[in-house]
């Protein structure tokens, strides 16, 4: 009944001549809570602002009759409403079309009436376009929420009045709580069981990744040997040690085949020979040694790489061009081949003895390559070891390898009670000799090399030696004497450089003052008379500075110095403790000596 009284009246007030504004304001008003029930509040609002309209309209008349200027009008803020043709409900720009559902039948067709006649035209707006609450497209258009002019209006959705604002949901403070899932609980905690069991070892027993099938774990292969290579590389290995050592043992032994093999690289490298130090005998007695730790470690390739490196260290040590070598492994083939009888000789002996070189020569030039990066150690063992005094011993050492060394220089040794700790020694006697080194040492505290060499060493054991340096040396200028001062342990670079005078029968005169406290200090007084008797012009001068001398020279060390003669030219060669160094220096200079002519280097 209120849509046919709603639709009626609308009839009415758009088919009369004087259709009232306001009228038409309440009109929408009805027709908006028609068609948005939910829209009642702004229903309300807007048919009270059409009655203050009214009310308006009524003194705007009023004072028109009394001649009084009316008051500035709001401007619109809306667009204007349009009164369809159908039925006079009020449509709006921006509204999109109500749902079917939601919109009421048309009315019956009624007769034809002459149009209304045209509105006045009038500068003002009428105060009804005030009512912007029924335009929600030009509301949301002023908000930046509408559509603009250029924008298509929106369309309805279904089972929603035309134009209305859906409600934002969510969780919000306005809106209802959406209950949040439950949150599963987690697995208990697996109690910490005995070492080793913290993982489970098979692999399914991982829930998150079952096995696939047909993709099991990969088949085990032969485990490898000790040194990281195939089962079949060691037979092969084994095979080729087998043939070295019976191709030596036809050849009459290691002995015999190393003899040859010297004589073989005289013939065809002699500068090889010569640059490695150390007698026909001992570069014989080096051969022989190299060849039976070859073959007896052959089947250990870690070891054998190693001692290669080791021997192109000091190889290069000693000064040898790689290219020297290329020679050495027919040398060797040659040698093994002169020792047998005919038809002895097989051609697997060959290959497998050409085939050990070729590898071993790439190892020991990659170990003189090295050489140049780090530092070379050499391998010694005691020979020799003789207590010459409570706190002093005299030991001699033999380098596994050749170690290279001018008389007069000094090395860093290093004991295995004492890993890392390098204290330097002088190296007594000459290259020529012998492969034996001769270290004179002082146990100047209870504890460190020093100790440990004088008091725990015994013959046997091994100690590391480095790479000898220094420069003191016997002077190379022929024409110049020589005058040699040497304290305590400084004995023993003047007896090396004695040895080489010695030995080379160098006609210079050459003079050792030895300076001691008392006359048991004079430790190794027989070995260096005893050099000094086979050179031609070589004289030694003890020195007591306590207690009775005996048959030697009584006072302080310089001043028997510079009682016994004049040095202005002569090479000087000073050795001892560091204080003892400088002070003869000093007395050496103020003697006329010049500096540049006096030698020395205190390795201890």
């Amino acid at each position: 009944m209120f849509l046919t009284f709603s639709e009626g009246l609308s009839v009415s007030a758009g088919s009369g001549q004087g259709s009232d504004p306001h009228l038409l304001a309440l009109l929408r008003a009805i027709r908006l809570r028609q068609n948005a029930p939910d829209a009642a509040a702004a229903g309300a609002a807007d048919t009270a602002a059409a009655l203050s309209e009214i009310a308006a309209k009524a003194r705007e008349k009023a004072a028109a009759s009394s001649e009084i200027p009316p008051k500035p009008e709001i401007s619109d803020l809306s667009g204007r409403a349009e009164i369809s043709g159908k039925g006079g409900a009020a449509l709006f720009p921006d509204e999109p079309p109500a749902h079917p559902s939601r919109i009421p039948p048309p009315p019956a067709p009624e007769p034809a009436s002459a149009p209304p006649p045209p509105k006045p035209a009038s500068s003002k707006k009428a105060n009804s376009e005030l009512l912007w609450r029924g335009d929600p497209g030009a509301t949301l258009g002023r908000s930046g929420l509408g559509n603009s002019a250029n924008r298509r209006p929106a369309k309805g959705v279904w089972g929603a009045a035309a134009g209305r604002i859906n409600p934002i949901t969510g969780v919000n403070p306005a809106g209802p709580a959406t209950p949040a899932p439950p949150i599963p609980g987690l697995d208990g905690i697996r109690p910490i069981g005995p070492p080793g069991t913290e993982f489970p070892t098979d692999p399914s027993a991982f829930s998150g990744y079952p096995p696939r099938p047909g993709h099991g774990p990969a088949p085990i292969r032969n485990a490898p040997g000790s040194d990281g290579m195939d089962p079949a590389d060691d037979v092969a290995l084994r095979d080729t040690q087998r043939l070295l050592s019976t191709s030596l043992t036809f050849a009459g032994g290691v002995e015999e085949v190393s003899e040859r093999l010297w004589d073989a690289l005289l013939q065809a490298q002699p500068d090889l020979l010569a640059t490695i130090s150390g007698t026909a005998a001992t570069q014989r007695g080096q051969l022989a040694r190299a060849l039976t730790w070859l073959v007896h470690n052959l089947d250990n390739p870690p070891k054998v790489v190693a001692g290669c490196g080791a021997l192109g260290a000091a190889l290069s040590a000693c000064g040898v061009q790689w290219q020297q070598m290329q020679l050495v492994g027919a040398a060797v083939a040659e040698s093994l081949r002169t020792g047998m009888t005919p038809g002895q000789w097989r051609q697997d002996f060959d290959l497998a003895w050409r085939w050990t070189w070729q590898h071993t020569y790439e190892w020991i030039v990659h170990g003189g390559t090295l050489a140049a990066y780090q530092p070379t150690i050499w391998t010694a063992e005691v020979t020799a070891h003789e207590l010459r005094r409570p706190d002093l011993a005299v030991l001699r050492v033999r380098p596994f390898l050749p170690m290279p060394y001018r008389p007069g220089q000094y090395a860093g040794v290093e004991v295995a009670d004492h890993p890392g700790a390098w204290r330097p020694f002088s190296l007594a006697g000459a290259p020529h000799r012998g492969e034996t080194i001769e270290l004179h040492v002082r146990a100047r505290s209870p504890h460190g090399v020093g100790h440990t060499l004088v008091h725990r060493t015994r013959v046997g054991d091994r100690i590391h030696l480095t790479r000898a340096s220094g420069d003191i040396s016997v002077p190379a200028e022929p024409g110049r004497g020589v005058l040699m001062l040497a304290e305590d342990t400084g004995i023993a670079p003047m007896k090396a450089m004695i040895t080489q005078i010695a030995a080379t029968a160098d006609p210079r005169p050459v003079t050792l003052f030895w300076g001691v406290r008392d006359v048991s200090e004079l430790y190794d007084i027989d070995d260096v008379s005893a050099i000094a008797h086979t050179a031609p012009k070589v004289t030694i001068v003890p020195v007591v500075s306590e207690g009775f001398p005996g048959p030697y020279t009584f006072g302080l060390l310089t001043d028997a110095v510079a009682a016994y003669g004049e040095w202005s030219r002569h090479e000087v060669c000073v050795a001892g403790p560091p204080l003892m160094v400088a002070a003869t220096t000093a007395a050496l200079e103020h003697l006329g000596v010049p500096k540049t002519r006096i030698h020395h280097d205190p390795p201890e």
